[in-house]
């Protein structure tokens, strides 16, 4: 029986493409002044490109942009600063977040969240989405000591919900650090589909978010007829 889901955030929950490119075009127009001489599309195009999807902390992001435009009326560090302020004020959700979150909550799943990231900026966007008060446990690496794929970030979520791995279902869209990483402490991985991968070795595959109930339900009654 499945009794608790657990989520990563960036590209899961939150959809983190449309956030960056919201957040980036806007800071452009705040700050034209200091970028007056960029072309708006070279910025953002540019600052996509060397964020990585999030995986290239946006202190180096910043102090790269500075050199190769000759940002030279505003430091890396008060860009920096902006952007922990300013992105949780950008978070797009994908579609029918609430309402898979509605639904499983309505099926006493309890719920939680396993993101990498800086604490407080994570925990700023979970806020911002207006979705903290469905998990009942919520651990970013920073705070945790951790970091995705390691097995004990994943046991402790479990701990805390008081359930075992069987009794588990992890979703998130990068293959090595969500899928398999759930699957080795003995979750059940469900990958988020993501256009950078072609093939997951995952228990179950969705698109949309509103896919998840049917699955938990669909595992729960297999699990029903084995007994």
């Amino acid at each position: 029986m499945i009794k608790s889901a657990i989520f990563d955030l960036d590209g899961t929950l939150l959809d983190r493409d449309q956030s960056v490119t919201l957040f980036i075009d806007r800071q452009y127009d705040r700050l034209v002044k200091y970028f007056s001489h960029i072309p708006k599309k070279k910025y953002i195009s540019r600052f996509i490109e060397l964020d990585d999807r999030g995986y290239v902390w946006k202190d180096k992001v910043y102090q790269q942009l500075c050199e190769e435009f000759h940002i030279d009326q505003i430091t890396w560090e008060e860009l920096l600063q902006d952007y922990i302020m300013e992105f949780k004020n950008h978070c797009v959700p994908f579609p029918n977040l609430f309402k898979m979150l509605d639904e499983l909550k309505n099926n006493n799943l309890v719920l939680g969240i396993i993101t990498n990231g800086k604490g407080q900026f994570q925990l700023d966007n979970i806020k911002a989405l207006g979705i903290e008060n469905y998990f009942d446990v919520i651990l970013i690496s920073e705070w945790e000591g951790l970091k995705k794929p390691d097995p004990l970030l994943f046991t402790r979520a479990l701990e805390k919900l008081r359930v075992s791995a069987n009794e588990s279902i992890f979703m998130g869209d990068h293959p090595e650090n969500d899928v398999k990483a759930s699957k080795y402490v003995g979750m059940k991985g469900i990958w988020k589909k993501d256009f950078q991968w072609n093939h997951v070795d995952a228990d179950h595959i969705i698109d949309d978010l509103g896919e998840l109930p049917s699955i938990i339900a669909a595992l729960n009654t297999q699990n029903t007829k084995c007994y």
